[in-house]
């Protein structure tokens, strides 16, 4: 697929617009986490040099309260979509109750440990995407505001790395018909076999504010969506076709293969492949995505190369890009 120099000013003027455009608050997006093989390993014994050396399933034996637990689960899919990746969550127990039994502490909520969370998400074949860390407590109702199919926990988004650097937001547990508990695990039992011995099966909904989306740039005359045939704007005197290749530049699709310094143009020199799984939609429907890449020349510009669908409508027809689940705005081209 062709790459085109045409709209390298437009290009150019909106990555110089893009800062101001991130003073303003994002909308916040949803991603639905799926973990599989989730074992949480309890602190049960003092001895240091017991960690991680038996190669059997394992009984925990944990304290009262206070104690330290692990846990460490494969992250199988977001909001549906396959992907790979590990989730991390470093507990400290504090069973917290308004009515504690002997043990508990006295509290004016129900909790059972103060947590920090690390979502290391990567792309099916293994490419990273970005990180999610956050920090909470565990159990007891979820935080106001949060989504509704939330059921328990209060967890704070404090940041990311690359397509979620600097994310925001609020997440928490939802239990659904595949739900698992976790696996209880003595904190001597051998990691290198979680797979094998199996555990829980979770799902977390985090509500995420991103620092910045996926913007397709303004042309003079429309948005910068071309016919990829000779790069000509879409408009309503020469507009797409159902089955046509069109390209679409935007900014805000994130990290690339091979990056680039952040603030440093893309390289003429090679393709800058964009790391996080890109989706176009057409009305709502899922578009074919042939290239998704950074635009030569430019700080924050890609072209995307997309299919319109086969049975998209006649008339105006809704294009909107998402890159790591975040969705942009979309806007309208003519569709004949």
């Amino acid at each position: 697929m062709s790459f085109k120099n045409f709209l390298t000013v437009v290009l150019w003027v909106a990555c110089g617009d893009l800062g101001l455009a991130q003073s303003q608050p994002m909308p916040p997006t949803i991603l639905e986490i799926d973990v599989e093989n989730s074992v949480r390993y309890q602190e049960d014994t003092s001895d240091l040099s017991k960690f991680a050396t038996d190669p059997n399933l394992t009984t925990a034996i944990p304290p009262r309260n206070y104690f330290f637990r692990l846990n460490i689960g494969d992250i199988v899919a977001v909001n549906g979509q396959p992907a790979k990746g590990t989730l991390i969550r470093n507990n400290r127990t504090v069973d917290l109750s308004p009515v504690p039994n002997p043990g508990q502490a006295i509290a004016d909520m129900v909790r059972n440990s103060v947590v920090s969370d690390i979502f290391e998400i990567l792309k099916i074949d293994g490419t990273p995407i970005g990180t999610i860390v956050s920090y909470g407590l565990a159990a007891g109702s979820p935080a106001p505001g949060a989504p509704l199919s939330i059921t328990q926990g209060n967890f704070a988004i404090v940041g990311g790395t690359g397509a979620f650097l600097g994310a925001r937001g609020q997440w928490g547990n939802a239990v659904t018909s595949q739900t698992i508990p976790q696996r209880q695990a003595s904190i001597t039992e051998d990691p290198a076999n979680r797979r094998r011995n199996g555990g829980g099966r979770l799902h977390f909904v985090l509500q995420v504010i991103p620092m910045f989306t996926p913007q397709i740039v303004d042309a003079a005359n429309g948005p910068a969506v071309t016919h990829s045939s000779d790069f000509s704007l879409v408009t309503a005197s020469k507009p797409a076709a159902a089955g046509e290749i069109l390209s679409v530049f935007v900014t805000g699709l994130g990290p690339t293969k091979p990056g680039v310094d952040p603030g440093k143009p893309f390289p003429a020199s090679s393709l800058a492949v964009v790391n996080s799984p890109v989706e176009v939609t057409v009305n709502g429907t899922s578009a074919e995505v042939l290239a998704a890449v950074g635009f030569a020349g430019t700080v924050d510009g890609y072209q995307v190369n997309f299919r319109v669908p086969p049975n998209t409508a006649k008339g105006a027809a809704a294009i909107q890009v998402s890159a790591a689940w975040i969705a942009g705005s979309p806007v309208s081209i003519a569709v004949q």
